[in-house]
C-alpha cells in the first residue's frame, strides 16, 4: 500500500440529493478520522447536487466527483463508487444520513484490534428532515456468532439493512458478487459478507438515519419505521413493494415482467452455494431458509399470478389493436 492511498474510502451514491447533501457531507467531513477519500458518484442528477458538489471539490483534495452521463439505476452507482475505490477499508454513504464526528475512527479502531470481523457499525437512530429524534431503531442481530451459518440465519431476519453503512474490508467486498439489480440486493450482499466474516455493532448511537418522504424506503416501504425492534410481530402485508424495489435498484427493468420473489429466494439459494461452506453448514443454511421463510410462500404465488395478468392485460391489448387495424 502505497504511502499516499488513504486507508478509507467512502463512497457516496447520489441523484438529486440537493436538500441534504451539504449537511451529510459536512458530517463526514467533520470526522475525527481525517486518513480517507471520499468519492461522489452523481447519477445524472437534474437538481444542484452537481453545484454543491464541485464547490466542495474545490474546498477539500479527499473528496473526488464523477456524474454519470444518464442515470444508470442505484445498484450500478452503489456498485461503481466502490469501483473507484482505494482504500483498505471501504463505507458507503448515504446523501441524506448523518455521522456522530467519532463514527469512522471507532468503526476502523475495531477492524485494526479483530481481523475476524470485517464489517462495523453502530447503533442506529432516526431523525426528522430538521436533524431531530424520531425513535430509536433496535433490532439486534447475533451476525458477531463465530459461526458462518448462524450468522447466516440471523441476517435472515426482517430488519432495515443500515450495516450497509459501516465500516468493511474492501477485501471482503471484493470476494462476494456486487450489488443487484433485484430487491432486497442490499440483504443480500450484507447476507454474503456475513457469512465470510463476523460483524460488529458499537453499543453506541452514531448513526443516524434521516426519515423523509423522498427516500426510497418511504416510497416503497411506508411502514418502515414499524420494523425497529425484535418484540413486535409484523404482517407480511408491510413488507416492501419488491418490485418497485426491483425498478429502483436497475432502473433498466422498468416494464419489463419480473419475479421478485422467486429472485429474492434464488439468491438466497446461490449465496449457499457460492460460498466457502462445509457441507454440514450448507445444511444448516438450508434449516434456516425453511424457518426463516415459513409461512411466506403465498408470495411466490403472488409474484406468478401477477405473471398472469400482466400478460393477459399485454394480450388483450394486442387483440383491440388487431381489430382496430383491421376496421
Amino acid at each position: 500500500m502505497s504511502s499516499n492511498q488513504p486507508r478509507l474510502s467512502i463512497g457516496l451514491p447520489v441523484y438529486n440529493g440537493e436538500k441534504f447533501l451539504k449537511e451529510a457531507i459536512d458530517s463526514l467531513l467533520a470526522q475525527t478520522f481525517e486518513d480517507f477519500e471520499l468519492i461522489i458518484s452523481d447519477n445524472a442528477s437534474t437538481d444542484k447536487t452537481e453545484e454543491i458538489c464541485r464547490t466542495y471539490v474545490e474546498q477539500d483534495q479527499r473528496i473526488c466527483y464523477y456524474r454519470n452521463d444518464k442515470n444508470i439505476g442505484c445498484a450500478r452507482n452503489f456498485n461503481q463508487v466502490f469501483k473507484l475505490s482505494s482504500g483498505e477499508y471501504f463505507k458507503w454513504a448515504a446523501y441524506d444520513d448523518l455521522h456522530a464526528p467519532d463514527f469512522i475512527k471507532k468503526c476502523v479502531k475495531v477492524l485494526d484490534e479483530d481481523p475476524t470481523i470485517i464489517l462495523c457499525h453502530s447503533q442506529t437512530y432516526f431523525i426528522d428532515e430538521k436533524g431531530s429524534f424520531l425513535q430509536n431503531y433496535d433490532i439486534k442481530l447475533k451476525a458477531d456468532a463465530l459461526k458462518p451459518h448462524k450468522r447466516f440465519h440471523e441476517l435472515l431476519t426482517k430488519y432495515l439493512c443500515y450495516q450497509c453503512y459501516g465500516v468493511i474490508r474492501a477485501s471482503a467486498l471484493r470476494r462476494i458478487p456486487p450489488m443487484g439489480g433485484y430487491g432486497n440486493a442490499d440483504g443480500i450482499l450484507l447476507l454474503r459478507l456475513g457469512i465470510l466474516g463476523r460483524f460488529y455493532e458499537i453499543p453506541e448511537y452514531l448513526f443516524f438515519a434521516k426519515s423523509h418522504p423522498q427516500q426510497s424506503m418511504s416510497m416503497y416501504f411506508p411502514n418502515y419505521l414499524l420494523f425497529t425492534n425484535n418484540r413486535k410481530k409484523h404482517s407480511l402485508s408491510m413488507l416492501p413493494d419488491f418490485y418497485a424495489y426491483a425498478v429502483w435498484f436497475d432502473s433498466a427493468k422498468k416494464g419489463q415482467i419480473l419475479l421478485p420473489h422467486w429472485r429474492i429466494f434464488w439468491e438466497y439459494l446461490l449465496s449457499i452455494w457460492r460460498s466457502p461452506l462445509s457441507l454440514y453448514e450448507r445444511l444448516c443454511c438450508h434449516r434456516s431458509l425453511h424457518q426463516q421463510l415459513k409461512g411466506t410462500e403465498y408470495l411466490l404465488l403472488k409474484d406468478l399470478l401477477m405473471v398472469v395478468q400482466k400478460l393477459w392485460k399485454g394480450w388483450q391489448a394486442a387483440s383491440i389493436k388487431k381489430q382496430q387495424v383491421t376496421l
